[in-house]
C-alpha cells in the first residue's frame, strides 16, 4: 500500500466520497467502475478539463494526480475506447471523457487532438472492515443506489431522444424543465443512457428540476444494452419517490447508438409509461429517419421535434409540412415547444396514476 494526494477527483466517483489523501494498491481489477489513481502526462489546450465531484470543470496539467474509473466510450464526436483486459501499475491509459472515464484505444479527434495520456499509479483502496488495515480496490458500484423494479405509480413522463450526440437533447430538456417549473409544477429529471458526466443533470437542476439522477448513481459508468434497462428502471422509480408532477428524461446518444437506447424503447414498461416524446435531430434526414424508427420499430408517436434541425425556418417547415409534427427551436421558442407537450401532460395527469402511458 502506498499513499498519494489526489489533485483532482472526477465526478464519476462522486458517490464514493473519496478523500484526497488516498491509499493505493497494486491489485487493479480490469473491470468497469474500478477506481484508479493516475498521473497526467501531456498538456492539452482543448478538451482539457475534468468535471470534479462539485460539478466544476477544472483544468488538467501535466503532473496532476487524478482519480477516475475504468469504463468504455463509443463517441461519434469524441474519444472512443474500452476497458483494458488487464491493468498494472505503470501502464499508460487514456482519459476518455471529462467525467473521468479511463480506458485504452482512443485516437486523435479533429478539433480535440490527442486524448490525455495518464500513468496508472494504482487502485484507490477502501477499508470496509472496521478495525483492520485490509483495503479493497474501490468500485463505483459499492456506493450505488439500490436497483429496484420500475414503479407502477408514475407521474407523466416527457422523454427526449436524439439522432446522435450533440443533437440538442439536453438544451431542449432544460428549457422544458424551466417552462414547466415556471408553471408551478415540480420536476424530476434524469439522464438514462450515455457515458458518466453530471453536467447535463446539473444543468437540468439549474433550470428548475427539484430532483435529479443519472445512471452513474446506480453503479453504471457507461450504459449499454445489458445494463441500461435495470439502471433506467431504478432511476425512474427513484425520481418518482419524490412525487413530482412531471418527470423529464434524456436518453443520451442516438437512436442507433450503442449505449442501450434500443433496450429502453423496446421495454413495454418504460416506453409505455412515456407520456410525450420529443425527437431532437441534426437535420431533415435525421428527423425523417428518427420519426420512422420511433413509429415503426417502437410504436411511439413524436409529440414535437427540436434540436439543430429547427435552427432555421427551412428545417422547421420540413418537420411541420413533411412529417406533420410540431417543430420548435428550444432556445428561441421554448415556450411554444413546451405548449406542444402540455396537452399530453395534462391528459396524463387527469388519468388515474396506474393508467398513465396506457
Amino acid at each position: 500500500m502506498r499513499r498519494v494526494q489526489l489533485d483532482k477527483i472526477a465526478s464519476v466517483t462522486l458517490r464514493l466520497g473519496l478523500n484526497k489523501n488516498a491509499v493505493l494498491g497494486d491489485e487493479i481489477p480490469a473491470r468497469a467502475g474500478t477506481v484508479v489513481a493516475a498521473r497526467v502526462l501531456n498538456a492539452k489546450t482543448s478538451y482539457n478539463t475534468l468535471e470534479d465531484v462539485h460539478g466544476r470543470m477544472v483544468t488538467l496539467h501535466p503532473g496532476d494526480v487524478i482519480a477516475g474509473a475504468l469504463g468504455h466510450r463509443d463517441a461519434l464526436y469524441g474519444y472512443s475506447g474500452r476497458v483494458p483486459e488487464q491493468v498494472a501499475v505503470g501502464d499508460q491509459l487514456q482519459l476518455l471523457n471529462i467525467g473521468g472515464v479511463i480506458g485504452i484505444g482512443a485516437e486523435a479527434v479533429p478539433g480535440l487532438g490527442e486524448p490525455f495520456k495518464i500513468e496508472v499509479l494504482g487502485s484507490v483502496l477502501e477499508f470496509p472492515y472496521l478495525g483492520t488495515r485490509f483495503g479493497v480496490p474501490a468500485n463505483i458500484e459499492r456506493a450505488a443506489l439500490p436497483t429496484v423494479p420500475l414503479a407502477s405509480d408514475l407521474p407523466p413522463i416527457v422523454a427526449l431522444v436524439g439522432t446522435c450526440m450533440d443533437a440538442g437533447k439536453t438544451t431542449a430538456a432544460s428549457v422544458i424543465i424551466g417552462e414547466l417549473s415556471r408553471r408551478g409544477l415540480t420536476i424530476g429529471a434524469g439522464k438514462l443512457t450515455g457515458v458518466s458526466l453530471r453536467r447535463d443533470v446539473l444543468q437540468m437542476a439549474d433550470c428548475g428540476a427539484d430532483t435529479t439522477a443519472i445512471f452513474t448513481d446506480f453503479g453504471v459508468v457507461t450504459t449499454h444494452e445489458s445494463t441500461a434497462l435495470a439502471a433506467a428502471h431504478s432511476l425512474v422509480s427513484h425520481l418518482a419517490e419524490a412525487e413530482p408532477d412531471v418527470i423529464v428524461l434524456e436518453m443520451g446518444d442516438g437512436l442507433l447508438g450503442t449505449y442501450g437506447v434500443h433496450s429502453l424503447l423496446s421495454d413495454p414498461g418504460l416506453s409505455g409509461a412515456i407520456t410525450a416524446t420529443v425527437l431532437c435531430a441534426q437535420d431533415p434526414v435525421g428527423a425523417w429517419g428518427g420519426q420512422r424508427l420511433l413509429t415503426e420499430r417502437y410504436g411511439m408517436t413524436v409529440a414535437a421535434i427540436s434540436g439543430r434541425v429547427t435552427d432555421s425556418a427551412v428545417g422547421m417547415r420540413f418537420c411541420t409540412e413533411k412529417l406533420g409534427v410540431a417543430a420548435w427551436n428550444a432556445l428561441r421558442d421554448g415556450h411554444r415547444l413546451t405548449e406542444a407537450l402540455l396537452p399530453h401532460i395534462e391528459r396524463a395527469r387527469r388519468l388515474p396514476r396506474q393508467e398513465v402511458g396506457a
